[in-house]
């Protein structure tokens, strides 16, 4: 009998404590997703300065955020890949005799020629403080995995006996790019190496990171673990973006469940045919998103762009008016976020018109059960609904080569009767008494977005 009360007792001290461990989990969940409560809008330097921005190039862009984009809910600025290399080049990483940067326990450090308020050892620090100081936030991009160069000098992981070379493995090192080998999960100083890296990240004010070769083609679901543990356990408020895409579906849950955005495609240019594949991609990752966790589309090529870039030389995004409505429109009705990817200074009044839109990102923002409505020959459309007044969103794309089309849309679909108003929500333009059947002309490659409300609810 007594056997029996203590194992009794044992079960429910085992299960208090598996419903404790599980309710912390939960807190811990909600509380980082709720860093990103609606999808992320900023700059990233990629587009434009491929691995060669500096750090006059960066403030210029968040120069112009502050005084233009700011208003409208952009914040984010956004430092990509290879800050840590003093001579890198456009078209083609330097790997023949690249110039890196790190400190003592192997973690890179901003290159001093290129980010000269670095000099010192103080990081990215000064950046941070300077875009916070303009209510902005701050953020970088990083590789996977532990330098080689840490382990060729066998350099000490920080708070260890252990060094660079207990924790690495050879095995699936990045294909395109070799600054990094991978961190082996079980091995005793791994997570204290992811930890030390973010420590590092935090005490400079990190406000978001971007980390590449961590999803695609290999899902590497241990590391993003101790990347979601070493963020944690800074206590700051570091949103967590992984790249590159597409992130194999069959992971989807635990993304979600890990980071708060996750590329569903590769890099994404200035190309038709690359605008156009992301009617499926987003059909396919559409039931994937949730509450601080959104499959992104990836940067917005807009706006002056390869400047010094990985793709293409300086010019102009190549989409058209139409092709870039229709980007826009088809990001903010999926709720994709939003990194802009041309340099902000050039940009022209057409350009900023697409960024300041304050009714379009209200779809972006603000709008809820978003979902495909149809997709036929070369004629798309996508709802959502606007919460609490019974309007609904509609997003309409003609995807053929050729002229306009009428994209004929039963106003019953969405669940509406009667006569409605319907607002374009590009141009602000209202018609009253639509009702029965909506057929906006639209041009080739071109999109629509409009709300439509019943008129009671369409004045609110």
């Amino acid at each position: 009998m007594k056997h029996i009360k203590m194992s009794v007792t044992r079960y429910l001290l085992v299960a208090g404590f598996l419903l404790i461990t599980a309710h912390l989990q939960a807190q811990t969940t909600a509380k980082f997703h709720s860093w990103a409560a609606t999808p992320p809008m900023g700059w990233n330097s990629w587009d434009c300065f491929g691995p060669t921005v500096t750090e006059a190039e960066v403030k210029a862009n968040a120069d112009y955020m502050a005084r233009y984009l700011k208003p409208y809910g952009w914040n984010y600025i956004v430092v990509d890949i290879r800050w840590y290399v003093g001579n890198d080049k456009a078209h083609g990483y330097n790997e023949t005799n690249p110039d890196y940067v790190l400190d003592e326990y192997g973690r890179f450090l901003p290159a001093t020629n290129r980010f000269p308020s670095a000099e010192g050892g103080k990081g990215f620090k000064p950046l941070a403080d300077y875009l916070h100081g303009k209510g902005l936030k701050f953020g970088i991009h990083i590789m996977r995995g532990i330098p080689v160069q840490a382990v060729k000098r066998n350099l000490p992981v920080k708070g260890t006996s252990v060094t660079a070379r207990d924790i690495y493995s050879e095995k699936d090192q990045c294909r395109w790019l070799h600054d990094m080998y991978t961190v082996v999960p079980e091995k005793p100083g791994a997570q204290e190496y992811y930890n030390s890296l973010f420590e590092l990240y935090a005490s400079w004010g990190l406000d978001f990171v971007k980390v590449d070769d961590l999803s695609s083609p290999i899902y590497f679901e241990k590391e993003i673990e101790m990347i979601r543990k070493a963020i944690d356990r800074t206590g700051r408020k570091i949103v967590l973006s992984t790249s590159p895409g597409e992130t194999p579906i069959a992971h989807a849950e635990h993304v979600q469940q890990h980071a708060n955005m996750w590329r569903t495609v590769g890099d994404f240019w200035d190309r038709w045919a690359q605008l156009k594949e992301h009617f499926a991609v987003f059909e396919r990752w559409n039931k994937w998103r949730a509450y601080g966790a959104y499959p992104d589309g990836d940067m917005l090529p807009l706006g002056r762009i390869g400047i010094r870039a990985e793709v293409g030389n300086p010019r102009a995004s190549g989409f058209t008016r139409d092709e870039q409505y229709t980007l826009m429109t088809l990001w903010s009705i999926f709720k994709s976020p939003l990194m802009f990817g041309g340099n902000l200074p050039d940009n022209d009044a057409f350009t900023l018109s697409l960024l300041t839109n304050r009714r379009v990102l209200k779809v972006l923002n603000e709008s809820t059960h978003n979902q495909p409505l149809f997709t036929e020959a070369e004629k798309v459309a996508w709802m959502a609904e606007e919460p609490g007044t019974g309007a609904k969103y509609l997003a309409v794309f003609n995807t053929g080569d050729t002229g306009k089309k009428s994209i004929a849309v039963q106003l019953s679909a969405l669940g509406l009767n009667g006569n409605c108003q319907v607002t374009d929500l590009w141009s602000g333009k209202v018609s009253e008494n639509v009702s029965g059947e909506f057929a906006p002309e639209i041009n080739q490659h071109g999109a629509g977005l409009y709300k439509i409300a019943p008129l009671s609810a369409g004045r609110k």
